[in-house]
């Protein structure tokens, strides 16, 4: 079938509105909804069900990097730099020398196998270098699944700042690839030029937003997501057009953003997180329409063996060789080893080559494909089960925002969660005046069985009761763990 404009509108509601369906299904198998989104879009496709014809990366590389763009910024406005400030360093480490080491890594191990010229292997190393945690916290909030100490911001912090340096080594190389003259010492400019010009536009683009939201005073309120969007799309483009790293900037900025107070802070973060998913899911489809599956038969053993290099080898050792000199249990090494999913960006990534005249750019781009589909599948479906065999996994089902739906102004800095008491729990069977309770928390409703009641003092605890809580601060949260008898230690 021939994409038309009679029939695009139809056909992508309809992909949408199956992706989102078959979404619900893979939460419950483990597996990260938006491999869902992939796999239907490669059922619509030419080879697919819905002989739907595509074929121009061009096309879906911009799409790809217009879609990047909203999702970096949605995960810097999420950013909470005072949790993320204690492992800056780890984090930074990790999205910077661990990136490059697993491109390395699976570079030299590409062209040994596979017999490509060095500059394509490491071009290969490259593209799946950096990971995808919007995949990974996927499963984790689909299962409810909190991990202990640091982990979760050491991992929101790589995921959202390692792009950048892939997307850097990724153009570095075909530069090289098509100025053979050049040496490798060209990289090093051209790497310190993206990321300063990058990181210093998005460090003032992330003020500029900020005054200017506060200060236009727009008459029609919905007129300000159009705004930001604007200045969204104006910090990577003048960023990119100055000789930096458009996607670094547009982090940062949103970073900036979400840590500052602004007008209409609440509804923004909201709407760009749907807006977000949305560009994944778009994506995701425009990637999977791109693929042709027939042409995957040929790269299923070298990418089964490239995958389970880079999930076995490659990633821990760049992971082990970052962190060697901070202070961090085994067992949270391997944990971070194994949060290694391969998302959109390499696909994205991928599509450079093809752009750029590089001699295997196809088998590159089957190769990749294949990668992320296998590294999604075989870490993805066993994320949960690798934290709780590695005693990481927060026993008790806690959640950081409690389903009521309650409309809090931009500058509150109260927590809301919710916390279900599973069995063996000690605070089960005491009254909360038992419990020590904080003062500097209450629990405002109790789930029991899908009926809510309101606590008082001689209310008893029963085992599954799920306890609506607003805290006055964060820091009153150990306290009130402590209290219920719940260990995230």
């Amino acid at each position: 079938m021939i994409l038309t404009t009679e029939n695009i509108l139809l056909l992508g509601s309809i992909l949408l509105f199956l992706s989102i369906v078959a979404s619900k299904t893979s939460y419950r198998l483990g597996v990260p909804a938006l491999i869902m989104f992939l796999i239907m879009g490669m059922l619509a496709g030419t080879d697919g069900f819905g002989d739907i014809h595509f074929d121009d990366p061009k096309l879906a590389q911009f799409i790809g990097v217009v879609a990047l763009n909203f999702i970096l910024f949605s995960g810097g406005l999420d950013t909470k730099l005072e949790s993320v400030r204690p492992v800056l360093k780890q984090g930074f480490v990790l999205s910077t020398v661990g990136v490059l080491l697993t491109a390395v890594s699976l570079g030299v191990f590409a062209h040994y196998y596979l017999n490509l010229p060095i500059i394509e292997s490491f071009l290969l190393g490259s593209i799946v270098s950096s990971t995808d945690a919007a995949a990974v916290f996927s499963i984790l909030r689909g299962k409810n699944l909190g991990l202990k100490r640091n982990l979760r911001p050491i991992l929101e912090l790589e995921s959202g700042s390692n792009d950048p340096m892939a997307y850097v080594l990724t153009i570095s190389l075909i530069f090289i690839y098509n100025n053979r003259d050049a040496g490798w010492e060209t990289m090093i400019p051209l790497f310190l030029k993206q990321m300063i010009i990058g990181a210093g536009i998005g460090f003032l683009m992330g003020r500029a937003i900020t005054i200017i939201v506060n200060k236009i005073n727009l008459d029609v309120d919905g007129l300000y997501p159009v705004l930001v969007t604007s200045l969204v799309l104006f910090t990577f483009s003048i960023t990119d057009f100055t000789g930096g790293n458009g996607f670094l900037a547009i982090y940062i900025s949103a970073v900036m953003l979400g840590n500052s107070s602004f007008i209409h802070k609440k509804s923004l973060i909201r709407f760009y997180d749907g807006v977000a998913w949305l560009m994944q899911i778009i994506m995701f489809l425009t990637l999977g329409l791109l693929v042709f599956p027939t042409q995957m038969i040929p790269v299923i053993g070298p990418g089964i063996i490239l995958s389970l290099f880079l999930i076995f080898i490659a990633r821990p050792l760049s992971v082990f060789l970052s962190l060697a000199f901070f202070r961090m249990q085994i067992r949270d090494k391997i944990f971070i080893s194994w949060v290694g999913l391969r998302g959109a960006v390499p696909i994205v990534f991928a599509t450079y080559p093809l752009l750029n005249g590089v001699e295997n750019a196809n088998m590159i781009f089957n190769i990749v494909f294949f990668i992320t589909v296998t590294s999604v599948l075989l870490q993805g479906t066993t994320l949960s089960q690798v934290a709780k065999w590695l005693k990481l996994s927060v026993s008790d089902k806690i959640r950081k925002r409690s389903p009521l739906e309650i409309e809090l102004v931009d500058d509150f800095k109260s927590e809301i969660l919710e916390i279900e008491l599973l069995s063996g729990n000690k605070s089960i069977g005491k009254s909360i005046v038992e419990l020590s309770f904080p003062q500097s928390g209450i629990i405002v409703m109790i789930n029991r069985h899908g009926k809510f009641i309101r606590p008082g003092g001689s209310t008893i605890l029963e085992e599954g009761d799920k306890l609506h809580i607003l805290a006055d601060k964060k820091e009153s949260l150990p306290r009130i763990y402590k209290s219920l008898s719940i260990d995230t230690e």
